[in-house]
């Protein structure tokens, strides 16, 4: 057989003897790639290792140190779930499991309405690990709907993923199932298992190594509350013993940071179970933040030139039949209210309410870019299943902005809003960012071809004048138009969606929205949609968690705390609690009550910033002893400042706020 060339990614070429697979190109590179590869592009097209190559085709090797790598290892090893279950459960039904963010999951139907506890997760881990040991490969076939549907006949939702590809009814879901082309592919471990899979996969189970089954829940067929009830398995997977260790610590700081749990250590708020859920109530403490949140917000939006505006909570359903909501987002929304004069819905966004506001009289070229500022509460319908605290949430406050400019601002007003975004997420402590830019879905938004391609050529080139590097999201903008997300990197290293810039030309043409030009004509303004903390109790969860509760002193509820030593020193305590307070400071006395170390273990607890002690010695020199909050100690500096001044203490309070402050609003 005579010899093939293939291309690479970095425009060299490699001979091979016909015949050869892109495992052979990798072993033919080297035995480290070889180790590495788990599946590779080919044209373009994911494939397994094992697919024979042909002359001319362009090969890009997937290891699984990279997110492409690592959903391939992550799918496989949901395989090796599914055949472990079916095994150990006689019967068991199997229906999708999909790699998602930093593992995997399958869902089952078990025979006898058995549920699974978290002590079955080790009995079937050890019977993946066997599976794994024997080196399983993984063998890819072909079939036709009649054929696949035999195959899987004791499999009665893998048949039923089956006749909705055969009705054109299938949809994402689906989609890491079957390839819609009319040819269902599965994958073979043994005889006794196969699995109904797109792939690619790894060549063979010993690529699996380093994984850990973490938890079970429950979940519906297809998310419908009424359809079957199945029992869901989560895990992880990883290429190395070292990364699956350094994603399970990960996962035990994020739990003692969640923000869920020291909302409720810290008395910052909470979501009472006669308030319905996905709400939350404010208490002092987390109020007292948020208002620095949104003051901060305020000000440095005043100082943007933006104008302040407020919106009703609610409004009649033809506005968001004008806006398209009810076309395109109607399963967010909360049911509507029939009243006598029409039917109203709790709004799901600002932006029509701030199109109307636009509308009101008529505009110049003169005003633009109109920009347009709220912080407006919104309400969207999430499953109870999907509801997690702060992050996910039915009632939640947006910083919200919507600026109204000509075509020749819009690059502009992009570039401007970029720079905007990145202070004020840097003046809250983010400094590690990822940019995507998401583009329109056919099948779900309204406009031109022209009109789209006018929009996301405007985001495009903003990342690129700025030097940003971004990953594209084909399919993933709003109905209306592409969008830039910004992501940030908490301190543990998770990635949080934060902020968000959206051009739109829908919304201008669906409310008829113009502007008299400087030739006397009227013409449409182009509309952005802008948030930089995107929800306000998102974005405080987020913060919560980032600092594990030990908010800068700026932000802190209680930024000081004065103990007395004992009831004696009380009335100098309260001297010094007037001092502070005068000087700005957020700052309460806790009474000698208990003993010293109990309050002093009480403010730690509690990650206050500063806990000033006051003896005799500070009552008869106006002195105090500081405690400073252990991340916030210079190095090699004592635990405990003794006989500090009071008056030198206020002053460096004083500058340290003031100097926090300043940067966060010249970010």
């Amino acid at each position: 057989m005579s010899n093939i060339t293939i291309s690479l990614p970095d425009g060299s070429s490699r001979e091979l003897p016909g015949g050869s697979t892109a495992l052979d190109l990798a072993a033919s590179i080297g035995s480290g790639l070889r180790k590495a590869a788990v599946a590779a592009s080919i044209d373009g097209v994911e494939a397994d290792l094992t697919v024979p190559l042909v002359d001319g085709n362009v090969v890009a090797l997937i290891t699984n140190d990279t997110d492409a790598g690592r959903h391939v290892l992550r799918h496989s090893t949901a395989h090796v779930l599914a055949q472990a279950v079916t095994q150990l459960y006689p019967g068991a039904k199997f229906t999708i499991g999909p790699a998602i963010e930093n593992g995997f999951y399958y869902d089952f139907d078990l025979p006898d309405g058995k549920t699974f506890t978290d002590d079955d997760l080790g009995v079937i881990e050890k019977q993946m690990k066997e599976i794994v040991k024997q080196n399983q490969p993984f063998t890819r076939s072909e079939h036709s709907m009649a054929e696949a549907k035999e195959l899987f006949a004791d499999q009665p939702y893998k048949v039923e993923i089956i006749e909705r590809v055969e009705s054109a009814d299938a949809d994402a879901e689906d989609a890491g199932e079957v390839s819609g082309d009319g040819i269902i592919s599965a994958y073979r471990n043994t005889d006794e298992f196969i699995d109904m899979c797109v792939g690619p996969h790894v060549p063979s189970t010993g690529k699996l190594a380093f994984f850990k089954l973490q938890r079970v829940s429950g979940s519906y067929w297809r998310g419908n509350e009424k359809g079957p009830q199945l029992q869901r398995v989560y895990g992880t997977a990883w290429e190395s013993k070292q990364a699956l260790a350094g994603h399970l610590h990960q996962l035990e700081e994020a739990l003692k940071r969640d923000h869920r749990k020291l909302a409720v250590e810290q008395d910052l708020l909470s979501f009472p179970s006669k308030l319905g859920g996905g709400l939350a109530v404010w208490h002092p403490k987390g109020a007292t933040i948020r208002k620095l949140m949104e003051d901060y917000s305020r000000q440095r939006h005043e100082n943007g030139g933006y104008e302040f505006v407020y919106t009703p909570h609610l409004a009649n359903a033809n506005l968001f039949e004008t806006s398209g909501h009810l076309d395109f987002y109607a399963d967010g929304m909360y049911p509507p209210m029939e009243m006598d004069n029409g039917t109203y819905y709790p709004k799901p966004m600002n932006c029509p309410m701030h199109c109307l506001i636009f509308d009101s009289r008529q505009r110049s070229y003169r005003e633009l870019p109109l920009r347009l500022f709220e912080l407006g509460t919104v309400y969207r319908y999430e499953r109870a299943g999907t509801l997690h605290g702060l992050m996910r949430i039915r009632g939640f406050t947006q910083d919200d902005s919507h600026i109204y400019c000509t075509q020749e601002q819009l690059a502009g007003e992009v570039a401007g809003l970029l720079d905007f975004v990145l202070s004020v997420l840097r003046a809250f402590g983010f400094d590690e960012f990822t940019f995507n830019l998401s583009t329109r879905d056919p099948e779900k938004s309204v406009g031109t071809d022209e009109i789209w391609e006018t929009a996301t050529t405007a985001l495009r080139d903003a990342l690129d004048s700025h030097g940003l590097e971004y990953a594209v999201k084909e399919g993933d903008a709003a109905f209306y138009g592409p969008k830039i997300d910004i992501d940030v990197r908490d301190a543990i290293g998770r990635s949080w969606q934060l902020s968000t810039i959206q051009a739109d030309f829908q919304l201008p043409e669906r409310f008829d929205l113009e502007y008299v030009g400087a030739d006397n004509n009227r013409h449409r303004p182009i509309m952005l949609h802008r948030a930089l903390m995107g929800s306000i109790e998102r974005f405080f969860g987020v913060l919560v968690e980032h600092y594990a509760g030990a908010f800068p002193t700026w932000l802190a509820p209680v930024q000081v705390r004065v103990l007395p030593v004992a009831t004696p020193h009380e009335e100098y305590a309260h001297e010094v609690v007037d001092r502070l307070r005068s000087a700005g400071a957020r700052v309460d006395m806790v009474a000698a009550d208990d003993g010293l170390g109990k309050r002093i273990r009480n403010g730690k607890v509690e990650k206050l910033p500063y806990v000033l002690v006051v003896g005799d010695d500070d009552v008869a020199a106006r002195t105090v002893g500081v405690n400073v909050r252990a991340d916030m100690q210079s190095e090699g500096a004592p635990d405990v400042e003794r006989d500090v001044p009071l008056d030198d203490f206020v002053c460096r309070f004083e500058g340290e706020v003031a100097e926090a402050t300043d940067a966060a609003l010249q970010a």
